[in-house]
């Protein structure tokens, strides 16, 4: 019998079990382009590869200690023994829409003890919850675009976008003043059209480190309720932006207190440091119990065809922590110290800026909160930095603040300096 190879444009070597492509024959991805690399990923793959010993990485979002390691939580290691411990576990299927315990305990930790009518589902982390988010945008609101902030974290666009959900921005950033541009931020919601999704970060927002006051906030339910706009928050930082879980979800328990239906994403990578587990939840507000139900049957019709079921292990470890009243207490304590020592290195950083005299306003270092300052810096600095001085981050002048140490802060102020007064 003929080689199906020969057929499909392959023809096969005489001493290998490999094959390649005859130089008459054509391939089906001849016009496949090689993609352009993730930026946070090849500034993390530079990074590594840098054998200097200043180097600096400042542009994957993940805590580094003092030391500039990475670290894992003592309650998740105690966490994870007391899971392998646990021989009533096993490796079976999770049911499409997760692990319902840790779903309800992740819940809680949102929307408070008395939360109700919220279909709550297991997902992939945020960006994996997000994904299932603007699935279910495009069935539920065919017509609407959403709205997010400029700037906002690179892959909200591009999970929209292969989604086939329409977008557009609102003003976030107001580069003269390294402030929240809050009057562009309410004329353009303002302007969209009435019912449009309006998606909001929780809390640190990602990548200026600048959230609106609680004043702001109030004004900003207001105009959505005015103009039957429907809230979309991305809370990936609970608790790790100020060591506060309760402070850090002021905004969406305000939203849900005022009777808002609405959704939010959250994500375990960042406050509990399980980066690759992919823990995360989507939670859907409802007017009333009936509808919860029904929206989470649909969110499993849109999980089922995509990856079919959760990773089990993120959930279980989560579900423990979250639940068990001692281990709870150690984790926020513990989670308290992780948001300390990264905010401890804003004054650090920008009082060594004004002792060097850098020209500009560097109070937004200290004004903004979070894993990451928005520092103003141009594109051209921001790579002028990683390629003279082996300090990796962003493009847009985003650096990440648990990347800072007390052993590096000196010599970055010292670089950003020398590229501020001459790039």
């Amino acid at each position: 019998m003929a080689s199906n190879k020969r057929n499909l444009g392959f023809s096969m070597t005489s001493n290998k079990d490999t094959h390649q492509l005859s130089s008459t024959d054509c391939s089906f991805f001849g016009d496949v382009e090689l993609a352009p690399p993730n930026e946070i990923f090849h500034t993390t793959a530079r990074f590594k590869v840098d054998t200097s010993p200043n180097k600096i990485h400042l542009g994957v979002g993940a805590y580094r200690t003092d030391e500039g390691k990475p670290y894992v939580l003592k309650v998740v290691r105690k966490a994870e023994a007391l899971l392998l411990a646990d021989h009533t576990l096993n490796k079976e299927y999770f049911p499409i829409t997760g692990h319902a315990g840790f779903a309800q305990a992740a819940q809680k930790m949102v929307f408070g003890e008395n939360s109700s009518s919220i279909a709550s589902v297991q997902c992939i982390s945020g960006t994996g919850s997000l994904r299932i988010a603007a699935e279910l945008v495009k069935k539920v609101f065919p017509n609407s675009t959403v709205y997010f902030s400029s700037p906002t974290w690179g892959n909200h666009a591009k999970i929209f976008k292969y989604t086939g959900v329409p977008t557009a921005s609102y003003p976030y950033w107001d580069a003269a003043t390294r402030r929240i541009a809050y009057d562009g931020l309410i004329k353009a919601l303002n302007a969209a059209p009435n019912g449009s999704v309006v998606l909001l970060h929780a809390t640190a927002h990602n990548p200026t480190g600048i959230d609106p006051t609680r004043e702001q906030w109030k004004q900003i339910a207001a105009l959505c309720k005015q103009k039957n706009h429907f809230p979309f928050f991305d809370s990936a930082y609970q608790g790790f932006a100020s060591g506060d879980l309760d402070r850090d979800a002021w905004a969406i328990r305000y939203f849900y207190h005022q009777g808002f239906e609405m959704l939010v994403c959250q994500s375990f990578a960042k406050n509990m440091g399980l980066y690759n587990e992919r823990a995360g939840c989507l939670h859907v507000v409802a007017s009333n119990d009936g509808q919860a139900k029904a929206i989470f049957s649909q969110i499993s019709l849109i999980i089922r065809p995509m990856y079919s079921t959760p990773p089990a292990h993120g959930a279980r470890i989560v579900e423990m922590i979250l639940t068990n009243p001692g281990l709870y207490a150690e984790w926020k304590k513990e989670l308290r110290g992780l948001s300390e020592r990264i905010s401890s290195m804003r004054p650090l950083l920008r009082k060594e800026l004004e002792r060097l005299g850098t020209p500009g306003d560097w109070s937004n270092i200290t004004s903004q909160i979070g894993m990451f300052s928005f520092t103003g810096l141009t594109k051209a600095q921001s790579l002028a930095l990683g390629d003279a001085h082996h300090i990796y981050m962003l493009s847009n002048g985003r650096i990440s603040m648990a990347g800072v140490t007390t052993a590096n802060y000196k010599y970055l102020a010292k670089c950003m300096d020398y590229f501020v007064r001459n790039n």
